[in-house]
Parts: structure tokens; sequence; C-alpha cells
């Protein structure tokens, strides 16, 4: 059977096979833990849903000023696979703390403070993967790049459902971090053997020749914020999917772990396919015009989620958050890149602004709405943020403002 056309570049590419491995393994750990932070924090930690909130602030801080400055020494020095090792050695680190020393004290630092200092690692990865499809036609870098997307996401369709299997059977949740710590190791050891010698790549990779403050003000132009912070709102719906699903699920009586597992696991499943789909669609819709509907498929299913777990219609939410996530999982990275498409690592950077300005609204958006009606409202209004934000992007776009 032959290979699809998008997968033939990647296979034949050590470097984009490489990527493709690392989003892999790193997509292996997000699905282990990212669906269960929210519960570990909030039911077994005994963490209040605002000093919760107020973790997500803190680490998100962290990630992104991170993510900021990794990304700009990556450009000035052209040393990225330096850079790759100390993020891939944060997250091992705090890994490795929750797996000797479990507990509330340990949880908080792990997760707000030294576990966010990895968070670039999944824009290392794909200014790796931008550089490397650089060498291949234009034509096929689309395709290469939404292909190497979906092998991230590809993880949470075996890893959920084993996950959904083993609480069922009444394993802890501590479990999640041997396993986690697994995954960072093979990783970082990845990262050492196979990532190109600095000053050795077969693509062109000089150093930027700006300073910090050059770098920074290149980031804080304008036309980049403003773009930056609508799609910061499609990210904020995101992340508040995964810290509302678990505890949705975890405070209807006969639901719990499992069911956030089967659920997830399907969203991810579906998503995969879509990804996989996508480029046909690209270039016949406009990229910021196809991020508006994807979020609007992704607004049904996160919205409708807390108004149906009790029902089994919830499982139809599915179908919508995967296509809607295969958009908004996608095309805003690829956007953003574009906004700074000479700097591979600040490029990357504005992925991590977008993550702090959406985890920041998520932040918001979980405590006033937990405080004011419940998960229900919390995940109408951060679908309802999503939805103005999308919109704003394609208004901004459509009237020739980029």
């Amino acid at each position: 059977m032959p290979l699809p056309a998008s997968l033939r570049p990647i296979i034949r590419d050590p470097v984009l096979l490489l990527a493709g491995a690392l989003l892999v393994l790193f997509g292996a750990h997000a699905a282990t833990i990212a669906p269960y932070v929210s519960a570990l924090a909030v039911t077994l930690f005994h963490l209040s849903d605002g000093a919760y909130s107020a973790l997500l602030i803190v680490a998100s801080g962290v990630s992104v000023a991170a993510s900021v400055g990794f990304g700009i020494l990556a450009d000035q020095r052209a040393n990225r696979r330096v850079i790759a090792l100390a993020s891939g050695g944060f997250l091992l680190t705090g890994t490795a703390l929750m797996v000797l020393a479990p507990g509330p004290l340990v949880f908080v630092v792990a997760h707000a403070l030294i576990l966010p200092l990895s968070g670039s690692l999944f824009g290392q990865f794909f200014a790796l993967a931008r550089l490397a499809a650089s060498l291949h036609p234009e034509a096929e870098r689309p395709a290469i790049l939404a292909t190497l997307r979906a092998a991230f996401a590809l993880p949470w369709v075996v890893v959920l459902p084993i996950w959904a299997v083993v609480f069922d059977a009444g394993a802890p949740l501590l479990v999640l971090y041997p396993v986690t710590l697994i995954f960072g190791g093979v990783l970082l050891g990845l990262v050492w053997r196979f990532w190109p010698k600095d000053g050795a790549t077969r693509w062109p990779d000089p150093p930027s020749g700006l300073s910090f403050a050059q770098s920074l003000r290149e980031m804080a132009e304008g036309r980049v914020l403003v773009r930056v912070l609508a799609l910061g709102t499609v990210h904020g719906a995101v992340t508040l999917y995964l810290v509302v699903v678990g505890l949705v699920f975890a405070a209807i009586p006969g639901r719990g772990a499992a069911d956030t597992a089967l659920y997830a696991g399907i969203v991810a499943g579906l998503e995969v396919p879509f990804m996989l789909a996508l480029p046909r669609v690209l270039g016949r819709v406009s990229q910021t015009a196809l991020i508006w509907i994807g979020m609007g498929l992704y607004a049904v299913h996160l919205a409708g989620i807390p108004l149906l777990a009790e029902t089994r219609w919830v499982w139809g939410l599915t179908l919508a958050g995967a296509a809607g996530g295969a958009v908004v999982l996608t095309q805003p990275m690829a956007y953003l890149q574009e906004l700074l498409a000479a700097r591979p690592g600040a490029g990357a950077s504005l992925m991590a602004l977008q993550k702090l300005a959406g985890d920041a609204i998520c932040a918001a958006v979980f405590a006033v709405g937990t405080g004011l009606g419940g998960y229900g409202l919390a995940a109408g209004l951060g679908a309802g943020l999503g939805l103005v934000g999308a919109g704003a992007l394609w208004a901004l776009d459509r009237r020739g403002a980029r």
C-alpha cells in the first residue's frame, strides 16, 4: 500500500522524521497528564478553584517567559539543540519530583514553576520542522507541517483509551507520573542523539543579529500583538476544555477519570483524520475564515459538555470537537509562524504568547464562571470569547490590515 503523499517527505527526511517522533512523545506526555491536572489539583491535592486558577496564571507566565527567551536566544545564537536539551531537562526534572515526593507543595512547584519551563519544546520542535521543510518544495510544506501537527495528536488516540481502562480498574491518579517520566526520558535521549548539531545543519540558520530588545520590539508590533490576542481567545477555549472536562465528569455520579479519558481519546482520535484532510481544504477557504468556522464547531463541543454530560448525547459532541479541534490546533500555529517568517525562534515564541493570552483568558473565565454559575457558565463564556476572537481575526485580515 503506497504511503500518503503528505507522509512521504517526512519518512524520507531524517530530521522531519525526528521532529515527528519528538512530537509523538511530547503528545504522549501531554495526553497522559493534561486531562488530569485539574482533577489532581482539586480532588487529590485539595486546591480550591481559585488557587488552581492562580496556579494556571503563574504557570502561563513562566512558560511564556521561557518560550520567548529561549526562542530569541535560538535566533540570536542558532543554538537550537542546546536549548532543546535544556528544555527537555526541565520536563524530566518536574516529572521526577512528582514521582519521588508527590504532595501539594511539590505539585505546585512542579506544575507552576518547573514543568512550564519546558513549554517551549513544542515551538522548538516546530521550528526545527519548519527549517527542515524549507529544503522541500514550497507546495509540500503546508501538508508536511499539518501532518506533523497530527503526529502530536496521534498518541491521544492510543494513550487515553488505555488510561480509561487503567482507571476503570481502580488505579490511582498518581500512576500518571512514572509513565510521563519514561516519555520525557526517551524524548530527551532522542534530542541528545539525533538533533542536528548547531552550526552543522543542512539548511542555512545564521544568527539573527538582533539584540534581545530588538527581538522583543519586533514581536511587540501592534499588528502582531492584536492577532496574538485574538488567537489567544481560541487557545483559551482549548485550554478550558482540558480543565472543564475532567471536573465535569468527576462531579457526576457514575462518571469519572475513565470517562474523561474515553471522551478526550475519542476527540483526539477523530482529530487525526480531520488534520490529515486539511491540506485539501487549504487554499479553497481563507485561513482566517477556516479558523472562525473551526472555532464555531469547537464552541458547540465546549459549551455542550456541561449541558449533556449526564446523558449519552455527550458522546455526539466529540465529532464537533474533533472537526473544530483539527482546525484550531493547526491553523493558528501556521498563521503565527508566518507573521515572523524570517525568525523561526521568534515565530515559535508567538505561539507561547498566544498560549499565555489563552491561559490567562482560561483562568479568568474559569474563576468568573465557577464563581457566578459553575462549570457550565465557564464553558459557555470560553466558547463565546473564542468565537469573538476568531471573528475579529477574520475581520482584521478581510480589511487588509495584515
